[in-house]
């Protein structure tokens, strides 16, 4: 099980704590295998990219039109955060939906 997220970043702090067993893999020190990222974005779209972010606001409207793959991977830091993938598929988000998913109290 890997944890994309950035370490700064509370949620995925306590995705990390509570998924001990899990690699953690800061997004923006070593990015998103390529491959993962085509698979978050098949399953998430759009919204993997986190229009709340104060990256997001400082993009030029010319930037925010750009692919969400392409935005992502200038700007690795635009992704909502965690991205979890577990084997079996992927998880975005600490919500309490996921935790219930990887078996989490």
């Amino acid at each position: 099980m890997e944890i994309y997220g950035l370490k700064t970043c509370d949620t995925c702090r306590k995705a990390i704590k509570a998924l001990p067993q899990a690699e953690f893999v800061d997004v923006r020190a070593a990015g998103v295998p390529s491959d993962v990222m085509d698979a978050a974005l098949a399953t998430f779209g759009d919204t993997l990219v986190n229009t709340r972010s104060t990256t997001w606001r400082g993009l030029t409207d010319a930037q925010r039109q750009g692919a969400p793959k392409d935005l992502l991977a200038a700007h690795p830091t635009l992704m909502k955060r965690p991205l979890i993938a577990d084997g079996e598929g992927l998880h975005l988000g600490w919500t309490k939906d996921v935790q219930a998913a990887l078996g989490v109290a």
